[in-house]
């Protein structure tokens, strides 16, 4: 099993659901965030590139300017090892704009699982068919 952990913009989390939904994973643990990568960023640009990445090339250059951490989505899905790659493919559907800011998806080993009502351990306690 692996986590995929996946870190987006704000306003693609509703565009991601539907993709991960569709691809057979509708499945998924959702935190708000905050964060920045390696440019410096300034909050209200950074807002406005979410809300419109359309008219991020005339806005990015100004974003290295600041050092705020710009509101993001954090996804968490545990799967098969045989489906990290339809996962990660739907995500990145979903969320690539081709511009600085699209996210983040990292791959992680899960060692175990246990389903807390059940007491079912490994691959089941994550099986949606089983509860």
């Amino acid at each position: 099993m692996k986590e995929v952990l996946a870190v987006i913009r704000m306003n693609k989390i509703n565009q991601t659901k539907a993709a991960l939904s569709k691809a057979g994973f509708p499945s998924v643990t959702a935190v708000k965030v905050v964060g920045r990568g390696r440019q410096a960023v300034d909050f209200q640009l950074a807002k406005a590139i979410n809300e419109n990445p359309q008219d991020s090339s005339d806005l990015l250059p100004l974003l290295a300017q600041g050092h705020r951490l710009i509101p993001k989505r954090m996804l968490s899905l545990v799967v098969p090892d045989d489906n990290v790659q339809q996962v990660v493919d739907a995500l990145i559907q979903a969320n690539q704009t081709s511009n600085p800011g699209d996210g983040k998806i990292f791959v992680l080993p899960v060692e175990d699982s246990v389903r807390v009502s059940s007491g079912e351990t490994g691959a089941v306690a994550v099986d949606e068919m089983t509860g």
